[in-house]
């Protein structure tokens, strides 16, 4: 993973999107002129940066006047640098991780309902260099702002602060998907080379029909297996994946490749 360059992941990012065939006619752009003059008073008041992307037009579509400034750059700075200026300035080992789970991220938004869609949000805390030539940790917040008619994913609320937590700058990036309803938080920052969690056999067939809506009685029939023993085996995956219910169980088993 650490070989892999910058503009292998946006390439990858953009056939992820395609994904969803987006249509220009069915998304209503003058919600954008109403909800800017908005989010630059918040990014204003609350001296954060603050950022719509369009999933459609794979850009940005607004962010707020401080882009660049919390780390000390000009605008001309931004503006001369490109669209990944801010990105380029990523460590890069946590840019690797980053990019990785927002792949992930999207992959898992794109089988969520309409209302976990707008649910969750990420929330990473990694390192950036400033314009001093330093590193420092800040906080970035992504969540879905808008999905078009059909529920697919189309402008995206970014939110970046600094962090308070200075103290380490070997710390490598954290991330976390939280739902902001419930309060569930499963994290987000582990590589596919750190993880040692095994499902059998069994408990994979149990928890992949799970992922696709079967109940338990319905799964009993299907792997001829009594209930109990279904049960036992999604009370196995929770307690071997550290979560508190189904949903967060497949949403974690499958960000880490284990179904």
């Amino acid at each position: 993973m650490k070989d892999q360059k910058p503009m292998d992941f946006y390439e990858a990012y953009y056939k992820l999107l395609e994904q969803q065939k987006l249509l220009i006619d069915d998304l209503d752009y003058s919600i954008l002129d109403r909800i800017k003059p908005t989010l630059q008073k918040i990014g204003d008041i609350s001296n954060s940066v603050v950022s719509i992307f369009d999933l459609y037009k794979k850009n940005h579509a607004f962010h707020s006047s401080k882009l660049g400034l919390i780390m000390g750059y000009s605008f001309e700075e931004v503006d001369n640098g490109g669209e990944h200026f801010i990105d380029n300035k990523i460590h890069p080992d946590d840019f690797t991780v980053l990019m990785q789970n927002g792949l992930t991220l999207f992959k898992l938004f794109f089988n969520f309902s309409t209302d976990e869609k707008l649910n969750h949000k990420l929330v990473s805390e990694y390192r950036i260099m400033n314009a001093a030539g330093n590193y420092v940790r800040i906080i970035e917040q992504q969540q879905v702002l808008e999905l078009d008619n059909k529920g697919n994913l189309w402008l995206a609320l970014g939110i970046v602060d600094i962090s308070p937590n200075q103290q380490n700058m070997h710390e490598r990036i954290k991330s976390e998907l939280i739902n902001f309803r419930t309060g569930s938080i499963i994290p987000f920052s582990e590589t596919r080379e750190d993880i040692t969690i095994k499902l059998t056999k069994r408990e994979t067939e149990v928890l992949k029909l799970v992922k696709d809506g079967y109940l338990s009685k319905e799964i009993s029939d299907k792997l001829a297996i009594s209930m109990h023993t279904v049960n036992t085996h999604r009370q196995r995956v929770l307690e071997k994946l550290g979560v508190n219910n189904s949903m967060e169980a497949v949403m974690l088993a499958s960000k880490l490749g284990l179904i």
